[in-house]
């Protein structure tokens, strides 16, 4: 499976960004997809995960102001965050898992809030 990560950027506080993530190659074989972040000198941490059903897992740093959401056609996840807060800076990773659980990750995407 590959991963293409897109659409981190330089944004202010309180704005918001859309994050993109197409797999191509093996898609059948996904079972969850999710996003995780690394901020400088801190480990990677889950932010959101949407499972094959549709049933949802939040950080609880980014409930309500971030939504993971899929689209099948497309073969993509997205990560909507709004109300973003400078302590949201990271690299932003996506992640598939597949049913034999085998994990592969894009290749991260920068997210800056900052004003």
């Amino acid at each position: 499976v590959q991963l293409q990560a897109s659409g981190g950027g330089l944004v202010q506080p309180g704005g918001s960004l859309r994050l993109s993530c197409e797999a191509s190659g093996g898609i059948q074989s996904i079972y969850v997809w999710g996003w995780y972040r690394q901020a400088p000198g801190a480990q990677r941490e889950l932010v959101a995960r949407i499972s094959h059903g549709g049933s949802t897992t939040y950080a609880d740093s980014v409930k309500g102001r971030f939504t993971i959401s899929r689209d099948n056609a497309k073969n993509t996840v997205y990560l909507q965050m709004n109300s973003l807060k400078p302590e949201d800076t990271a690299v932003y990773y996506c992640n598939v898992v597949t049913r034999s659980a085998v994990a592969y990750w894009g290749q991260g995407t920068l997210v800056t809030v900052s004003s």
